[in-house]
């Protein structure tokens, strides 16, 4: 009997504990469906949050370039300016081809402020060197720029922080802060450019108004990132100093509606201090305590009319010779008294000219060739000096030279280049002590190569020859890294 009721019992039970189970299974079953329907649902919500933030970047992205392109001209000249400043086959700085980056991304400048309209970007770019010559002081005699090489070892002769951006609808503006270090390793600041620059001036007309880089030529207004060498040329030196021909004042340009771009330029300037070097410029202190140039005493000048500004104009235009090449000329013009007398007066004269070369077939800008020359003429007209140590009469020092330089971009990332140089004048009464005068050659072989467009490491020789010092030769290495991003610089 009790096997009887233990028999039925469990079968009973049986068919409870399998539905129970079917039960928990199905309990489980739809558990796991709810946290997937949960788990979808937080997707869902995180990818239209993500899509909410793109939507958001993006048209933060719009309205940024929308209020740049508002601040931009709609005049030819302005086009044209545009699109010769943005080339991408600049001689100095060739296209780099594309590299892998994150999200953001760092060839965009970086806009730190911004009101309605108006807006300003900042970049940061430090150039430095090391080497050495057969010259103990190479900053004494052969390396005269003061963006070039200082001394055997290292030097950082150039970091510069730019800034550029719409001020309004009329006017954009840009400045350039520079330091230094010495041959001390001592940090020297100077404010090399500040200027306005127009956007909307009738009749193809652009007004620029500062302290800027003369319009001279086609090196002296580029900045020392952007040059193709180590050092400046010669004759550069010889002619603008050491800093380059820059100054207090304002230039106003015209495009010429000729079916090839033309461009004149006149550009008019305070003409007084180190960066108005062959012009108003005291010199140096000798060891009596009296400011000399070129030897002869100097007295510091003030504007008492027009007639003692700098002015110096300058033509500029460009040809297609083919499909594949392209030819920019021009001629510039430098005037203004000097400080060696009531009436001592200087004048330069300048002729440069660029080719380049770039099949249709280039991938980013390689291969591509190209030439750069620029030949130059001074005529300082020195006053006399009756109370120097040994007394000097009033002459005329006319020095004139020339460089010529090829860029071989042979492939992505590779640049070899070459220049040579010459430089010479007539003979002068303080000659012997002056290291900007007598005749003096150079030839230099480069290599450059860009990791990428914000760096680029150079390795360069120069063989100078020097009527009063002799030979001496130099190997400098150069590294440049780049935070941000320039804007466009000159084709």
């Amino acid at each position: 009997m009790k096997l009887k009721k233990c028999a039925l019992i469990l079968s009973l039970s049986l068919p409870i504990s399998v539905l129970m189970a079917q039960e928990s299974k199905q309990f489980e079953e739809l558990q796991q469906q709810v946290r997937k329907l949960q788990q979808m649902q937080e997707n869902s919500e995180q990818t239209q949050l993500e899509q909410r933030r793109l939507i958001e970047a993006l048209s933060r992205q719009l309205a940024d370039l929308t209020q740049q392109k508002s601040s931009m001209t709609s005049t030819n000249a302005n086009i044209v300016r545009s699109e010769l400043s943005s080339n991408a086959t600049n001689a100095a700085t060739p296209a780099i081809p594309p590299v892998s980056a994150p999200a953001w991304s760092a060839t965009q400048p970086i806009t730190i402020a911004r009101a309605g309209s108006s807006y300003m970007n900042m970049s940061f770019d430090a150039v430095m060197a090391v080497g050495g010559s057969t010259a103990k002081d190479p900053s004494a005699y052969l390396e005269l720029g003061d963006h070039d090489p200082s001394k055997n070892g290292f030097s950082l002769r150039n970091a510069e922080i730019s800034l550029d951006g719409a001020v309004d609808p009329y006017f954009n503006g840009f400045a350039n802060i520079v330091f230094k270090l010495d041959n001390h390793n001592e940090t020297s600041a100077e404010l090399e450019e500040a200027f306005l620059q127009s956007t909307s001036l009738p009749g193809n007309l652009q007004l620029k108004a500062g302290q800027f880089f003369a319009n001279f030529g086609r090196q002296n207004s580029q900045h020392p990132h952007s040059w193709a060498f180590v050092d400046q040329p010669i004759i550069l030196g010889r002619a603008f100093g050491p800093d380059g021909l820059r100054n207090i004042g304002a230039q106003l340009s015209w495009l010429a509606p000729t079916p090839f771009y033309t461009e004149l330029f006149l550009g008019v300037f305070d003409g007084q201090g180190g960066t108005a070097f062959s012009f108003r410029n005291t010199g140096a202190m000798d060891a009596l305590g009296v400011d000399r140039y070129h030897g002869h005493a100097t007295t510091d000048r003030t504007v008492g009319g027009v007639q003692d500004l700098l002015f110096v104009p300058r033509w500029a235009s460009s040809f297609e010779l083919t499909e594949h090449q392209t030819l920019v000329t021009g001629a510039s013009v430098a005037l203004a008294p000097n400080d060696t007398g009531a009436d001592s007066r200087t004048e330069i004269y300048g002729l440069d000219a660029y080719w380049k070369w770039k099949p249709s077939q280039a991938n980013a800008g390689y291969p591509f060739v190209s030439w750069q020359t620029e030949a130059l003429y001074r005529r300082f007209g020195a006053g006399a000096d009756p109370l120097a140590p040994t007394p000097l009469q009033a002459e005329t020092l006319r020095d004139w030279g020339f460089y010529s330089q090829v860029l071989w971009g042979f492939k992505p990332r590779w640049v070899a280049g070459l220049r040579g140089e010459y430089a010479n004048g007539n003979s002068g009464q303080n000659d012997a002590n002056e290291v900007f005068r007598g005749q003096r050659t150079r030839i230099s072989p480069a290599l450059t190569f860009y990791p990428s467009e914000f760096s680029k490491v150079r390795l360069q020789y120069n063989l100078d020859h020097g009527e009063h010092f002799g030979d001496e030769h130099s190997v400098w290495l150069q590294l440049e890294f780049m935070l941000g991003a320039h804007g466009a610089h000159k084709f």
